[in-house]
């Protein structure tokens, strides 16, 4: 009898799950440091959380911190005023992946792909003619990690200047929650083990992946051609 080969996970697969996982043990990791060094947090000079923000940019697109963790932080410990810190992180980490995916050559998986399974190029055609909306309602979602949806928004083949406007636009909603729920919470350890606390936050976080799912799913729907 023949031993069937071992069947082997393709490089998008384990790059998504790695990029998922990940970030459950870094988070968990630096929540247990930040509660710790809450004190040492509370005394940093301005300047060096302008130090952080840049290695958190580099993490954030390595798929190491998810930027909605960052903003509850940031938003515990600097208020409103992170805000800048927290969009210029986004906007960093968005370009590092872009730019990273388009050196890596991740168009070549997208043209092996949409020859093994044609429908992808049907899916694509759909995207590029609502690039902008489609990644602003994907970034609008709290459910879709950042670094994956990025890497993917790459890998279709979307314009910089379209991801770059989208991202930022569907993030606005996810940062300003995040950093309204830290400046608000009155323990560090308990925002960090209960970041969706309160059933203002909740209903918020409801309507976004509501809004972004139906969002996503009206441009994805099949047209269906009226025979007159």
């Amino acid at each position: 009898m023949e031993k069937s080969a071992p069947k082997r996970f393709s490089l998008p697969v384990v790059i998504s799950v790695l990029m998922t996982v990940v970030p459950l043990l870094t988070t968990s990791l630096l929540t247990a440091w930040a509660i710790n060094h809450e004190k040492m947090l509370r005394e940093m000079p301005f300047e060096w959380w302008l130090g952080i923000t840049l290695a958190l940019t580099i993490a954030s697109s390595l798929a190491l911190t998810p930027p909605t963790f960052v903003a509850l932080v940031y938003g515990y410990f600097l208020g409103w005023s992170s805000i800048p810190m927290l969009f210029g992180m986004n906007l960093g980490a968005i370009a590092l992946i872009y730019i990273s995916a388009r050196y890596l050559h991740a168009t070549s998986i997208r043209e092996h792909l949409t020859r093994v399974y044609p429908q992808v190029g049907t899916m694509l055609g759909r995207f590029y003619k609502n690039e902008l909306r489609l990644i602003f309602f994907a970034k609008l979602s709290p459910v879709l990690p950042f670094a994956i949806t990025n890497l993917f928004f790459a890998m279709a083949g979307a314009r910089f200047k379209q991801v770059l406007a989208g991202g930022t636009l569907g993030m606005i909603p996810r940062t300003v929650l995040a950093v309204w729920a830290g400046k608000e919470a009155q323990d560090i350890r308990y925002l960090l083990e209960h970041p969706n606390e309160g059933l203002a936050t909740k209903i918020i976080l409801i309507v976004l992946i509501i809004v972004s799912t139906v969002g996503i799913g009206y441009f994805f729907k099949e047209k269906k051609i009226v025979k007159k």
